[in-house]
């Protein structure tokens, strides 16, 4: 979630599994009414830890919107 008016631009999140994590909501996605700032449909997870994660997504957050991911499947 980003409760700011501001985009976040590589904003990290640690992540359990690295591969494709696949963005399943963007409430800021424009068929929603949004201004479409995302981050393409999904991102790859690298392997670089972050809260307490061994691996992490770099995201773009958009502003007043919130985001779901899920792992894609191998």
């Amino acid at each position: 979630c980003n409760f700011t008016p501001v985009p976040r631009p590589n904003y990290v999140v640690g992540v359990p599994v690295g591969g494709r994590w696949r963005e399943m909501l963007n409430s800021d996605a424009a068929i929603y009414g949004g201004s479409g700032i995302g981050n393409l449909g999904g991102v790859q997870a690298a392997p670089a830890a972050a809260h307490g994660r061994f691996h992490s997504l770099t995201l773009t957050l958009p502003p007043l919107s919130t985001m779901f991911f899920k792992p894609e499947e191998r």
